[in-house]
């Protein structure tokens, strides 16, 4: 029943290192209205993954996903070539919208807020 931001991410991925903050901008804005952050660690090697979260305070969860096997399990059509990717999920779960870019809070966080305001 929640809205969900999934974020696909490399630690070997400028564009990541530049949009990380501004993420955690976002998830700190909106996890009062009820919005989960998860973040998929791509293509990586597991101390890589962990400096870039710890390095960067990244407070959302994330998964370490070298295969892409829990990206491929989200289904068919999903990018899985494009990092960095943002998904954003519906209370249902269904995809509200796809960013195949690095983003600015500013991008990201009016479309959150009006996915977490619709009704259930």
């Amino acid at each position: 029943g929640k809205v969900a931001v999934v974020n696909v991410w490399g630690s070997w991925c400028g564009p990541c290192r530049t949009e990380t903050p501004e993420l955690e901008r976002v998830f700190e804005a909106t996890k009062s209205l009820g919005v989960a952050f998860l973040g998929i660690d791509v293509r990586d090697n597991l101390s890589s993954a962990r400096d870039f979260v710890t390095d960067r305070h990244v407070q959302f969860p994330s998964i370490f996903d070298p295969s892409l096997r829990s990206l491929i399990a989200l289904g068919k059509g999903y990018p899985t070539s494009v990092v960095p990717t943002t998904l954003v999920l519906d209370r249902r779960h269904r995809v509200a919208a796809v960013f195949l870019r690095a983003l600015l809070a500013e991008d990201l966080h009016p479309v959150v807020q009006r996915i977490a305001r619709e009704p259930q």
